[in-house]
């Protein structure tokens, strides 16, 4: 028997800003969308360049109460090429939550508050 884990959701209040975040922050890119003609929901994939792994972004038309996406314990994580080169671009974007140095790790949040742990390669 085999299991390969292929995606998470996250349910997000504005997608074109939390496809934004991904595809700066993570260099992530939108693979696929899908969603009914009225346009009441999109479920957006998102994937990077080195993994089969997606993050599905679903969005629902009229929604404005944020969302409960499991809290700062719940979280992905990216294993990053060049941690510092990635650590002055998150300043920069000013999405740092949380640095543990001793462990040689911080989080970042996006745009609903979902937890992104960054670690080095």
């Amino acid at each position: 028997m085999k299991a390969r884990i292929v995606h998470r959701n996250t349910h997000v209040l504005d997608l074109d800003k939390t496809i934004d975040f991904y595809k700066k922050a993570l260099g992530m890119h939108e693979v696929r969308r899908k969603g009914p003609e009225d346009g009441s929901w999109v479920i957006a994939f998102l994937a990077g360049s080195d993994s089969d792994f997606e993050l599905e972004l679903t969005w629902n038309r009229g929604r404005t109460k944020p969302y409960n996406n499991g809290g700062e314990d719940t979280h992905i994580a990216f294993r990053v090429d060049d941690y510092e080169a990635f650590h002055r671009l998150h300043k920069q974007m000013d999405c740092i939550v949380y640095e543990n140095p001793a462990m040689g790790l911080y989080f970042i949040a996006d745009p609903d508050g979902c937890w992104i742990e960054i670690l080095p390669e």
